[in-house]
């Protein structure tokens, strides 16, 4: 058991330097008070430009893969490891932790991003096939109904369903279900908000990659 929660404080750690605001404090702002509020790579994206939003998703993604190809495989020395039965839940609890590291910074009041960047890099980490469910879920969703952050909770919903569905086999399979059931519901909670809005008709769309928005005439 001392193992995992090594590695899973580990994990978390990591998760919590969250990338938005350790590059806002170098350029005196806050991104949690700028745009949408919230601290991830699509309002860095929005309200710091282009540069930055890609930099923030890439930092993010490394977390995530981070901590489940690398932190979650490691050997600590003078450290009790896992039982056997134990060993395929490695994984599950670094990936988890990393994305309520982000969520959940403890450097920064607790008050991070939605976690879904940092759970695709968790994918990266686990499998390829992972990550192309996601998506083409999330990207689907967009074009259809325009929505980034529908297309963020149902990729995250599809991850599940395939990893219950056979995606993974062995002992693995358990803790990667129990870990995929548990980050859905992690980013349905972090996208509260935007389910709000979408039922109130208020929430943005990304109208570029919408393709069934309404056309209005010349």
């Amino acid at each position: 058991m001392s193992e995992l929660i090594v590695k899973g404080a580990l994990s978390y750690l990591l998760g919590a330097l969250v990338a938005s605001l350790l590059i806002g404090r170098l350029r005196g702002v806050d991104i949690r008070t700028l745009g949408s509020g919230n601290a991830g790579a699509t309002n860095a994206l929005r309200t710091q430009g282009k540069a930055i939003g890609l930099t923030v998703l890439i930092i993010d993604l490394a977390k995530g893969w981070l901590a489940s190809a690398w932190i979650a495989h490691l050997t600590l020395p003078v450290i009790l490891p896992a039982a056997p039965a134990l060993a395929p839940w490695s994984v599950p609890v670094c990936a988890l932790a990393v994305m309520l590291g982000h969520i959940y910074p403890v450097w920064f009041g607790f008050r991070g991003g939605k976690g879904v960047a940092t759970f695709v890099g968790v994918l990266l980490g686990i499998s390829g096939t992972l990550v192309a469910v996601f998506l083409v879920t999330f990207l689907l969703t967009v074009v259809l109904a325009g929505y980034v952050g529908l297309g963020s909770m149902l990729g995250a919903i599809a991850v599940a369903v395939a990893i219950g569905t056979g995606a993974a086999h062995g002992d693995a399979r358990a803790p990667l279900l129990a870990f995929a059931v548990a980050a859905a519901l992690l980013v349905l909670y972090t996208h509260r908000g935007n389910l709000a809005r979408m039922r109130a008709g208020t929430e943005s769309r990304a109208r570029r990659l919408w393709l069934l928005r309404p056309r209005h005439p010349a």
